[in-house]
């Protein structure tokens, strides 16, 4: 079993910082690409950042300049570091993943995790 799990998440206000984390764990031979995606009330999923396993990152536009996104691949670990954080960001962030699971041969399957809250009040 594969398991991708979230945690870091809370409350804060305006102008402050939060740090996510995700892990995946399990029956793990690799992990290709990683990424964060985030869902407020009433909207769809959408893309927050994501970072391959040579370090290549892509960010959504409006979080370019505030959100690092970063990697350990040893721990198959990847990072969040959220700043100036606005009441437009409070959603649940959810964490993907491509893994190998099991052996080398076997084609990535997509995994998500269920999610943390982060609630920025004003």
């Amino acid at each position: 079993q594969v398991q991708v799990m979230e945690s870091g998440g809370g409350l804060v206000t305006a102008g402050g910082s939060l740090r996510l984390s995700c892990v995946a764990s399990g029956n793990i031979f690799d992990v290709h690409t990683m990424g964060w995606y985030r869902q407020a009330p009433g909207s769809l999923r959408g893309l927050v950042a994501t970072i391959t396993r040579n370090g290549s990152t892509n960010y959504a536009d409006s979080m370019k300049g505030r959100f690092t996104i970063s990697r350990d691949n040893f721990a198959f670990t990847i990072y969040l570091q959220m700043n100036r954080l606005e009441p437009e960001d409070t959603a649940v962030y959810y964490c993907n993943a491509d893994i190998v699971v099991g052996g080398g041969k076997n084609r990535p399957t997509n995994f998500w995790g269920q999610g943390t809250q982060v609630t920025v009040s004003s």
